[in-house]
């Protein structure tokens, strides 16, 4: 939806009655008021209504797509609409949890509707000399995934989802079950 110009969007308060006694007869004064009116009626409206551009549940499409820029939070545009609002609206809590067990569970149900389970690693590996060599790495955090309310589980698209949210430093293993 465009807010640019919306035929019939009329201001609440038109110029030409704000004008003094003189010009309110005056044709060429009302039309040209009149002109300004359509030019300003949209952006008044969108003042008037500011407030809403900022609840991702009543915010334009195309607004909303800026307005998730700004929270970073990584909208996929084949996602439904209320999936992608849903995200928006729940920005900071994902940021919050990110890098943590919770929060890769929290954004595989919301972002692919499936039901995660993971199983963090052993712990952190350490040389007890300076300058020392580093043991083996740990193990890697096993990401086991069920179908739930999106239907069969797309292994490609957790895979794609669990490296865009898990920390650089750690492997992660995805396993899809059927049940």
């Amino acid at each position: 939806m465009s807010r640019a110009a919306l035929p019939g969007l009329t201001g609440r308060h038109p110029l030409g009655a704000a004008l003094p006694a003189l010009y309110a007869a005056d044709d060429l004064a009302q039309r040209f008021t009149a002109g300004l009116d359509a030019v300003l009626a949209p952006i008044l409206s969108t003042l008037d209504n500011l407030a809403a551009y900022f609840d991702p549940d009543l915010a334009p499409d195309d607004f909303l797509a800026w307005l998730s820029s700004w929270l970073a939070a990584d909208l996929d545009p084949a996602w439904p609409g209320g999936l992608r609002r849903e995200v928006v609206a729940r920005a900071v809590e994902l940021h919050r949890l990110r890098g943590t067990a919770r929060g890769l569970v929290t954004r595989l149900e919301l972002c692919l509707g499936v039901r995660a389970e993971v199983r963090d690693g052993a712990g952190a590996v350490w040389s007890p000399h300076p300058d020392g060599e580093l043991p083996p790495p740990v193990g890697a955090v096993v990401v086991r995934v069920r179908p739930g309310r999106s239907g069969p589980v797309d292994r490609a698209e957790v895979e794609a989802l669990v490296d865009a949210v898990r920390p650089v430093h750690v492997t992660c293993v995805v396993e899809v079950g059927d049940d």
